[in-house]
């Protein structure tokens, strides 16, 4: 049911669950007889699920999370250095940050399988969505173990093509004349409205997109003027830093997972792992 309310369409579930569609045909008539109640309505755009397929949908998205956690609890000895670990990070840490920890991790740890969810939802831990995550907000939920690592600065940057071409703005009133790069449906967090003295509409900005991924690739092919962090924007030297003085906010870092696991020696390897060298990748950018 999950995988045709995510796909819109039997074909599309077939494929992520590797079946065929005949196969996730019947799975669905089956649960629509045990109900007595159809779970999808055929439109032109696809399958849309009905009202009773929306109220069950919570409850099965919590029943695939258990599921996925006993098989993960299954596949190792808790106690030992075997098995698989998930781990959760925003887009921007997972593709930008994680690839080279987590090879580093994979190499003292080889027969430590891990599962990377790139999001910048945040996954349920109390549901066990994830067994690890890096958060760049402070965790609110009880019982997780939490670990606070520093901050990561967020400020504006430009590829120096662009200032090149277009110069530098003066202040943050002279962003009006320039191309910047930002958000289409999503909002600034609070430390970023409180940074800026303008107020920020999608508006200001000439490429929108909420992809943090996206956004980069644009900076990088000298688009425009976009927020990065810090540590990242040092890697590359084409990157120049633009209102530095004038819009620049921080994001707390946390390393989290359930308190549960803390016996877990998968999970806690993973953990202590991710503790060590965020530490180092935020002392990266200073």
């Amino acid at each position: 049911m999950l995988a045709v309310m995510d796909t819109g369409s039997l074909s599309g579930a077939a494929r992520v669950l590797d079946l065929s569609q005949p196969t996730v045909g019947r799975h669905i008539e089956a649960l629509e007889t045990a109900l007595e109640a159809p779970l999808f309505t055929r439109s032109a755009t696809g399958l849309n699920p009905t009202r009773l397929a929306l109220a069950l949908e919570p409850h099965a998205r919590a029943m695939a999370a258990a599921a996925e956690t006993l098989a993960r609890t299954a596949a190792g000895d808790p106690d030992s250095a075997r098995g698989v670990v998930r781990v959760t990070a925003s887009e921007i840490v997972a593709v930008e940050v994680l690839p080279e920890i987590l090879t580093q991790f994979r190499r003292a740890h080889p027969l430590i399988d891990i599962e990377l969810v790139a999001s910048n939802r945040q996954e349920d831990l109390l549901r066990r969505d994830a067994d690890v995550a890096i958060r760049m907000v402070r965790p609110t939920q009880d019982a997780l173990l939490a670990r606070r690592i520093g901050e990561v600065r967020i400020s504006f940057f430009a590829h120096r093509d662009y200032i090149a071409q277009f110069g530098a703005p003066e202040g943050i009133d002279d962003l009006g004349r320039h191309t910047v790069i930002g958000f289409d449906r999503g909002q600034l967090i609070p430390s970023a409205r409180a940074a800026v003295n303008i107020e920020i509409t999608p508006e200001l900005f000439a490429l929108r997109t909420d992809s943090d991924i996206a956004q980069i690739a644009a900076l990088r092919a000298g688009f425009g003027i976009c927020g990065l962090q810090e540590p990242l924007a040092a890697r590359d030297p084409n990157l120049v830093p633009v209102l530095q003085e004038q819009i620049s906010f921080p994001l707390e870092v946390w390393v989290v997972m359930h308190e549960d696991l803390r016996a877990d020696r998968r999970a806690r390897l993973m953990f202590d792992h991710l503790v060590e060298s965020m530490t180092a990748y935020l002392r990266s950018g200073c």
